[in-house]
């Protein structure tokens, strides 16, 4: 059973319906997390979907939603607020525990950080909170629609622009940020605490990870982001949270130190779409419980978040070289140091090759060079070219091969 998830619904706290995502790891999870996105943002930005990823390869499921309003979620934006997205999270801790698992991890990035923070209390399971750029006053969200505060207080609501996008703000909004209570709880948090910012965060500046750390007791971390942004919209920073993340979260959920092993018999190869935010063509592998990707790079369509599927070929064609050079050079007990394979895939014209049986059409075209180092003589080396010939992998793409395609048998869906 490879690596997976499943799109969820649950309802939220103002009625309406919420669209989850269920990021679940290659066997049975350890334990489950909850994670609660930016202010405005959805389930399925690229932070969210590789911390998810992350905690999943550590044997931890994560649920990720969007809030009421937002991205596939029903309701109206408008009609939330801070405390509608903390019943919110409580919802969706609720639904994870009767159907599956409560959270023993909580996870908020932003002003997602803050609603963790303020729900923590109320979802007893959880021995675990971690924090992303969070802000320590809900408040300072305001900040993101200075402008058109006044005509809020005036006309009771406003259509503000954020990050490009119209959104409708009410005065109970406003009302409702200014009557949270700032670092409530933090004191009788009860929970293993770690408090991801980056120190040049424009947005929501370091010293609220100050204020939030301080208040807080141990066990209590903090690591800095460097020159992150605050939405981590760089691959590279989104990854370093994932893995910190990751081992952090594995000393108090009790998570092996490893992905789960794959439970199929030996020799499958299970191959799966990794899903959004990874990229409409990104795959995730899993080969005898080790984790792999495949993609197409941009310029195809993909994301590049990982090789191509002629080069994980040529991969596994390099891989069998060397591998059986090794075995061949240490039998014979010959100074072979080091192996290195590179290889090449083209399409070519049949006409163009010389000994090849297809005379029409074009064909594949693979190069391979074998770089030898050690005190090899001329006949040991030209041995090893000829013993190259007959890897297993090279025989079978030599070979007569047939493919048999079959549908698996149909299961029906555990949730919409």
């Amino acid at each position: 059973m490879a690596a997976r998830f499943e799109k969820l619904v649950f309802p939220g706290s103002l009625g309406a319906e919420l669209a989850a995502r269920l990021e679940l790891p290659a066997g049975k999870p350890v334990a489950y997390a909850l994670f609660a996105h930016c202010f405005t943002c959805g389930k399925d930005v690229f932070a969210a979907g590789r911390i998810a990823e992350a905690l999943a390869g550590k044997g931890i499921a994560v649920l990720r939603f969007d809030f009421t309003g937002l991205g596939a979620s029903g309701g109206d934006f408008a009609n939330t607020n801070f405390s509608s997205n903390i019943e919110d999270l409580v919802r969706a801790a609720d639904f994870l525990r009767e159907s599956y698992q409560a959270p023993k991890l909580l996870i908020g990035h932003s002003l997602g950080g803050a609603a963790v923070l303020s729900a923590a209390r109320r979802v007893p399971e959880a021995v675990a909170v971690a924090t992303i750029g969070a802000p320590a006053d809900p408040a300072h969200v305001k900040q993101l629609f200075t402008d058109a505060i006044p005509d809020i207080e005036a006309a009771g609501e406003a259509e503000v622009s954020l990050a490009g996008r119209p959104f409708r703000i009410r005065k109970q909004f406003l009302d409702d940020i200014a009557a949270q209570q700032k670092g409530d709880g933090l004191a009788k948090l009860g929970k293993a605490l770690i408090v991801f910012h980056a120190p040049r965060d424009r947005i929501v500046g370091i010293d609220n990870a100050r204020t939030i750390f301080e208040a807080a007791r141990h066990p209590k971390s903090f690591v800095s982001l460097d020159d992150a942004d605050h939405l981590l919209s760089r691959r590279a920073d989104a990854v370093y949270v994932a893995e910190v993340l990751a081992a952090w979260a594995t000393r108090y959920l009790g998570a092996v130190a490893a992905a789960p092993q794959e439970t199929t018999e030996p020799g499958m190869v299970v191959v799966a779409e990794a899903g959004p935010p990874a990229g409409r063509l990104a795959q995730r592998i899993v080969a005898g419980g080790h984790l792999l990707t495949a993609d197409e790079p941009a310029s195809a369509g993909g994301g590049d978040t990982g090789p191509n599927p002629y080069d994980l070929l040529l991969a596994a064609l390099g891989a069998c070289t060397s591998m059986t050079l090794r075995l061949y050079a240490d039998h014979k007990k010959w100074p072979l140091d080091r192996v290195s394979v590179r290889l090449r895939h083209d399409k070519i014209h049949a006409a163009d090759c010389a000994d090849c049986e297809t005379r029409e059409g074009r064909i594949d075209y693979i190069e391979r060079e074998l770089d030898l180092a050690g005190p090899l003589d001329p006949a040991q080396r030209q041995r090893l070219l000829e013993i190259a010939e007959k890897c297993p992998v090279h025989r079978s793409l030599r070979s007569e091969n047939k493919i048999v395609t079959r549908l698996a048998a149909a299961t029906a869906a555990r949730r919409v």
